[in-house]
């Protein structure tokens, strides 16, 4: 296969065009439906300061595939997300990951790790989200669905690896131009097309992001840690949160829980990595010296719970070793972690019971059923990436505040420091140290054990027999709900067209990156983003790629190309993409 880049974005105008004609023709936007678009409650109040700036809600998506690219981070700003841990940047942006990365069937595994975009790229998707959101929230055709004031949100930068890749040019350039996004917002102003012209001389806010989280991945030293941490601080005027790996609770109490209390026996986890990673007494040093230089330099600091974890490959679905665990056996571990750090570090974490300065950021398994024990904790924000790579994606995050406001609704409490403390007191009055302690407690031998254990999470998803077609298929829409960047879409068979089904999915090639999601979770025989037609806007793209696709020309009415050999499919893929409800440009 030619050497073509795993993702190319698509334009602003071509973004903005689509969110217009879908809205007129579908009610959607990015096939979100209005039904999981969230609006603030009158009664409850989900808002929470993230190192001192205000979020409307704790949750959003982590450092991930849901925060790469511009319609990804509109997605879950929609669903409800008011806290954006923007995919990792590092100064390696040419990175070859193996296909499939993603393996959601059960629990959770992924092996990509980094963003799959050049440095340039990155910082244009985070503007053109910004920008997108800044007019979204004044469009008023989403009045009524987002509320009077939808709140305010927070994007915060994730950098890596090391202190050589930070400081040099490249990532420098990067953060600068996030903290001042004047010419990039400049030059990108006119390509905001005719429906939102209105917006053209909006003065978006220039200062994207000035807070960073520091991912450390695997086995990165403390005296790098320190000194990353200390120059994002002093050289670019950064507060800090610094994320921090599942092996810090060392290799024999993680072992205890993933395998003799969850019971997941097929799990091996690599105990080279747990001696390779931070230990506990120097991380505790490390948080210390970190909060003072912090109190020092006029900075804050926090700390975040935590890194995937590192595992052997016993699956044989995705193709690199060792891959790394997510899901409801790492909440346990981040959990239990987290009970630890708090008893090591009395008056220290921004927690119920201690009163100290260091927010605790909290990334591990979080799901609807669980967001209320885990914001009980004082952890804040809990972001996610297993869950929404579930069916539903991003229209799971307005339920998942659902509950949580029902939750604080039914305890009699309006705001989130008052559903701290009625849990923190539930917890001691029945004997528990505090909610950390109560949830661990429950999940290690309690009544919420089911819900993380092996044979509570086994079931994968429902399969039938048969082989996936291009046209279509049990039309269970999951493809669509479980792409991390929107790059399928779900279109009505159009009268008459000579082809199965009453809907067809089409891809987009250009913002698929083979991930192998939607493959896992289609209940049919193979991979959709290989067998739907895929689609292309670039013509260079297009050029560059093998096999079956098409070439989309969208001005000044849709046009359909074939590749040479798939002539034959052009007259329906024609009828499908030009029709009343085809492609929504």
């Amino acid at each position: 296969m030619p050497d073509v880049p795993p993702l190319t974005p698509l334009p602003l105008d071509l973004l903005a065009r689509r969110i217009d004609e879908e809205w007129r023709t579908r009610k959607r936007i990015f096939d979100l439906p209005t039904a999981r678009i969230w609006k603030p409650d009158d009664d409850v109040d989900l808002g929470f300061e993230f190192l001192g700036r205000p979020a409307a809600t704790p949750l959003g998506p982590a450092a991930g595939p849901h925060t790469q690219m511009a319609q990804n981070i509109v997605l879950a700003w929609l669903g409800g997300a008011r806290l954006f841990e923007l995919k990792t940047v590092q100064v390696l942006d040419e990175l070859d990951i193996a296909r499939p990365c993603i393996d959601m069937e059960t629990i959770g595994y992924n092996i990509e790790w980094s963003q799959e975009l050049r440095v340039p790229q990155s910082l244009e998707e985070y503007v053109k989200a910004w920008m997108l959101i800044e007019m979204l929230r004044r469009w008023e055709p989403l009045t009524d669905h987002l509320g009077d004031d939808p709140g305010p949100h927070v994007f915060d930068m994730s950098v890596g690896y090391d202190l050589a890749g930070i400081s040099g040019d490249k990532v420098t350039r990067f953060i600068e131009s996030m903290m001042d996004a004047s010419a990039e917002i400049d030059r990108l102003r006119p390509l905001i097309p005719e429906p939102f012209r209105q917006f053209a001389d909006l003065d978006f806010p220039a200062r994207i992001a000035d807070t960073v989280t520091l991912s450390t991945f695997h086995g990165c030293p403390p005296d790098e840690i320190d000194a990353i941490t200390r120059h994002l601080m002093d050289r670019h005027g950064l507060d800090v949160i610094v994320k921090l790996n599942p092996t810090l609770l060392g290799y024999a109490q993680v072992d205890a829980i993933v395998h003799d209390v969850l019971g997941y026996d097929e799990v091996r986890l690599v105990e080279d990595a747990f001696d390779a990673d931070l230990q506990m007494d120097r991380a505790v040093e490390l948080i210390g010296d970190l909060r003072e230089h912090a109190a020092a330099t006029g900075r804050r600091f926090g700390i975040k719970l935590t890194n995937t974890l590192v595992v052997a490959n016993h699956k044989g679905f995705l193709p690199d070793d060792p891959m790394y665990l997510s899901g409801p056996p790492l909440h346990v571990i981040s959990s239990t972690l987290l009970g630890e750090l708090a008893r090591r570090l009395p008056g220290t974490l921004m927690i119920p019971g201690h009163d100290g300065d260091v927010q605790v950021s909290f990334s591990a398994g979080v799901t609807k059923d669980n967001v209320a024990d885990t914001l009980a904790m004082g952890v804040a924000p809990a972001t996610m990436s297993t869950d929404l790579l579930k069916p539903g994606g991003y229209g799971r995050l307005k339920p998942m505040l659902a509950a949580l406001a029902r939750e604080m609704r039914d305890a009699g409490v309006s705001d989130l420091s008052g559903w701290r403390e009625h849990r923190r007191m539930l917890a001691v009055d029945e004997g528990r140290r505090d909610a950390i302690d109560r949830h661990v407690s429950a999940m290690l031998h309690g009544d919420d054990r089911d819900r993380y254990a092996r044979e509570g999470t086994s079931k994968g998803p429902r399969r039938v027999d048969h082989a996936l077609e291009m046209w279509g298929c049990v039309a269970c829409n999951f493809c669509v709900t479980v792409c991390p960047n929107d790059a399928v879409l779900k279109v009505p068979t159009p009268d008459g067209a000579s082809i199965e089904g009453r809907w067809q999915y089409l891809i987009f090639g250009e913002l698929c990156n083979e991930c192998g999601n939607c493959m896992v979770f289609c209940p049919e025989e193979g991979d959709p983003a290989m067998v739907k037609p895929r689609l292309f806007f670039d013509r260079e793209r297009f050029d560059a790629t093998d096999g079956q696709r098409f070439l989309i020309d969208v001005d000044p009415t849709v046009r359909v190309t074939a590749a040479p050999g798939w002539e034959t499919e052009l007259p329906a893929l024609t009828r499908v993409a030009v029709g009343p409800d085809g492609l929504p440009f």
